[in-house]
């Protein structure tokens, strides 16, 4: 079926797609039309809206839904974000499934409400306190839009994580002609439930596993959910070695299961001698620029993380290690840049390029930074 979509409402086309039959949240721009089209759509699929009175209780009620059973998913901007950071640590340390959107603008405090921003790149992976396991995708595309909104609930319940959609208003704004599928066409995962009649310890695994079956609430079996260090049971424990093995377990999650999450586009770069390096709307600018300066006779390609966290760290340390120089650009002070120079590790020049004023970076722009320090 063809559509001409914004990306807030290809966010969700994909989670109802998905199986999002719960929605809470508290309408914050850029991403209000994602609660708008939600409260339209979700009662029709048997589904359920409800607009919290805050940020903090727009993403508890969604956990309290997940452990119902329910796939659900909460979305916001910046400021609601950093409101949201202390049940994201929880659903991380009770295993609660959970698609949380971000609509990035620019900040910080209520800064630009209107306007695109990258600046919660670095929130996104430690913006709650204490070691924990995320995931977070970031689309350049309505498109990419629809389906990476299917991949993060996928993701959220195949390891029982939380998941960051970490779009921006450029990408939730802006509206493309999309193709949406058959539901036929499209694999959904469900989380592993135990078998009726088993004895259920929430947060045991079976041999060479580390994702815990999950119970539904009021399906019969009874268990305990804390944001304690807790043992199998799910009850609170002051173990040192009880805690050890927990926090093992969850941080395996994005370790071990690395090459089905991280994912990555890499244009043009089996004979690049430089790399451009975005992603999110920004993409869209170094995928213009890069195929100017080819025509130009330049050898650069360009490297875009859709997965920040994890980051496809093995691919472009590879990259690295073959170019002479990589321009990063992104509409921040160079959040991604220290993570990019991290991985690079002088084997190479990481040049940077961004902006925190609310404007896009121009593939004009680019170029002319590009041409000045690939002298």
């Amino acid at each position: 079926m063809i559509k001409f979509l914004q990306g807030n409402e290809a966010c969700v086309e994909g989670a109802l797609m998905a199986g999002m039959r719960f929605y809470s949240g508290y309408p914050i721009t850029p991403s209000t039309e994602i609660a708008e089209l939600s409260a339209e759509r979700l009662p029709k699929v048997g589904g359920k809206f409800i607009q919290m009175e805050d940020e903090i209780s727009g993403i508890a009620a969604a956990i309290g839904a997940s452990l119902t059973g329910k796939k659900a998913m909460t979305a916001t901007s910046g400021p609601g974000f950093s409101l949201k950071q202390e049940n994201i640590g929880y659903a991380a340390l009770a295993e609660v499934p959970l698609v949380i959107v971000n609509v990035q603008r620019g900040g910080p405090s209520t800064g630009l409400p209107t306007s695109p921003g990258q600046g919660d790149v670095m929130q996104a992976r430690w913006g709650t306190h204490g070691d924990h396991p995320i995931i977070c995708l970031t689309p350049d595309s309505v498109t990419e839009t629809f389906y990476l909104t299917i991949r993060a609930f996928n993701l959220a319940e195949k390891y029982r994580v939380p998941v960051i959609l970490l779009t921006d208003e450029i990408t939730g704004h802006m509206r493309e002609k999309i193709d949406i599928p058959d539901p036929s066409e499209i694999e959904i995962y469900n989380r592993k439930r135990p078998e009726t009649g088993d004895v259920y310890h929430p947060y045991g695994v079976e041999p060479g596993e580390i994702v815990p079956r999950m119970a539904d609430f009021g399906s019969g079996f009874r268990y305990h959910v804390t944001g304690l260090m807790h043992d199998e049971t799910g009850f609170p424990s002051n173990s040192t070695e009880n805690a050890r093995k927990l926090m093992d377990r969850l941080m395996a999650k994005t370790v071990t299961y690395r090459d089905d999450i991280i994912d990555y586009e890499a244009l043009y770069t089996e004979d690049a001698d430089w790399l451009i390096l975005a992603y999110g709307g920004m993409s869209r600018s170094a995928r213009a620029a890069v195929k100017v300066l080819r025509q130009k006779g330049h050898s650069v390609g360009l490297f875009r993380p859709i997965s920040l966290w994890p980051f496809p760290e093995e691919a472009l340390s590879a990259l690295a290690g073959k170019v002479k120089g990589i321009l990063v650009t992104e509409l921040n002070y160079g959040q991604i840049k220290l993570e990019v120079e991290r991985i690079a590790c002088g084997r190479c020049p990481v040049e940077f390029l961004g902006r925190g004023n609310g404007e896009v970076i121009t593939p004009e722009m680019l170029i002319e930074t590009f041409e000045e320090v690939a002298k």
